[in-house]
């Protein structure tokens, strides 16, 4: 055999041995099992979270230098694990805490994924968590807010959301200045629904005003999912407070917003706890009867061409609909996980879940308004931070308050219709 025949063997080998490497990297896929409402009464929340984390996978497993410091945009796929691809897992948990509980068994007995991420609905969030603690699994939450979910002693899960402590304190900052404005927020009225989310939230804001000498008024309560409110909207145009803070999902939200028109009852000021009320679905719906509603949350575009623009852009060419407070922290959650994954190097849990507790990313290196990542021993985010928004023309919110975040002044009282 000549040299050169040797020479060309050689050459053939190394292009077979590139090719079969980068064929490897290709083929390394790395699963993590998402647990989201995809049918039920939230069905619209859990198509918005698939488009969100689809999104988010398109960043992660393709290179997009444009995006800045993101941890992850820059390269294709994870680089701590050779270039391997995120694939998500979608569960339907069915707004239920059972299914969701038996999904999360499935994802991590039957489909081997290397984290759990979930699952919207505290109550679901709740049941789904267990079961990644019993089996030694990290589970990141996005959005539930429910406080006790970081109060059971976990050492698998983390939060990167702000939680209803959080959002019960910036309440209770807004409605002092606006107060201090000359506008009335004595008498208070909580609505909530009865799940984990509704009741656990509404007793943490309770909390904090009455250790602030202004005890909640009205407390009215009502099934999750109803069909008929017209019995708590008279309750409340008989009470007649000064603010009702409104914690309900979508399907619920819509229903108060119509029984309001119906019953022609506008309270002076509303406020509503995220959830429902940023589901776009809600906007379409009865947006043009909710103007004036305001609502917490960690989400603003920003400038054109900024990284959280670019996302938002990429986002609704994906789903057609506008990035939302929800969907924004499921992105980040999502991020912050499969930053995790990347520096641990490893599928391994143990690995990864020491990777979570040594995250410490900054606000430039985030998508969302936090003041950055960095978890406590409980596993919660203590830089999580929001403001108050408010829909002003029934079709887009807008920073008002705290006035250093604010694009427009509060509009006072509540149009409506």
């Amino acid at each position: 055999m000549t040299l050169k025949h040797v020479t060309g063997l050689l050459c053939a080998a190394a292009m077979s041995l590139a090719l079969a490497a980068g064929a490897r990297a290709e083929d390394k896929v790395v699963k993590i099992g998402v647990i989201m409402p995809m049918s039920g009464g939230t069905a619209s929340i859990g198509a918005h979270a698939k488009a969100a984390i689809e999104v988010a996978m398109d960043i992660i497993n393709n290179a997009h230098p444009e995006l800045g410091n993101l941890p992850l945009a820059k390269n294709a796929g994870l680089a701590g694990l050779g270039g391997a691809r995120i694939e998500a897992v979608f569960a339907d948990n069915q707004g239920n805490p059972a299914t969701g509980q038996n999904q999360a068994l499935r994802l991590i007995t039957e489909e081997k994924v290397a984290a759990v991420f979930g699952a919207y609905q505290s109550g679901i969030t709740l049941t789904s968590s267990a079961i990644a603690e019993k089996y030694g699994i990290p589970y990141l939450n996005s959005e539930s807010v429910a406080a006790n979910l970081t109060e059971r002693g976990f050492k698998w899960f983390f939060r990167t959301t702000p939680i209803a402590t959080d959002f019960a304190k910036i309440y209770v900052d807004f409605l002092s200045d606006l107060r201090a404005q000359g506008i009335k927020t004595d008498a208070i009225a909580l609505v909530h629904d009865n799940t984990e989310y509704g009741a656990s939230v509404a007793n943490t804001i309770s909390t904090a005003f009455k250790e602030k000498g202004q005890p909640i008024a009205v407390d009215v309560a009502y099934p999750v999912n109803a069909t008929d409110v017209q019995g708590q909207v008279l309750q409340l145009k008989d009470k007649k407070p000064d603010v009702i803070i409104m914690i309900s999902y979508t399907s619920d939200a819509i229903l108060f917003a119509k029984t309001m028109q119906s019953l022609d009852y506008k309270p002076p000021v509303l406020l509503a706890d995220d959830a429902g009320y940023s589901d776009p679905s809600f906007i379409k719906a009865v947006g043009k009867i909710s103007q004036g509603v305001f609502n917490r949350s960690s989400w603003a575009v920003g400038p054109s061409g900024s990284p959280s623009a670019i996302i938002a852009d990429m986002y609704k060419k994906k789903s057609g609909e506008e990035m939302d407070d929800t969907v924004g922290r499921q992105m980040q959650g999502f991020f912050v996980l499969a930053d995790a994954i990347d520096r641990a190097g490893s599928t391994e849990p143990a690995k990864i879940q020491a990777a979570l507790k040594a995250t410490d990313l900054k606000p430039e290196q985030l998508m969302m308004g936090y003041k950055g990542v960095k978890f406590d021993d409980k596993g919660q985010n203590v830089l999580a931070s929001g403001l108050i928004i408010q829909l002003q023309d029934g079709e887009n919110y807008v920073a008002v308050w705290p006035k250093a975040s604010a694009e427009k002044a509060p509009m006072l009282p509540y149009k409506g219709w």
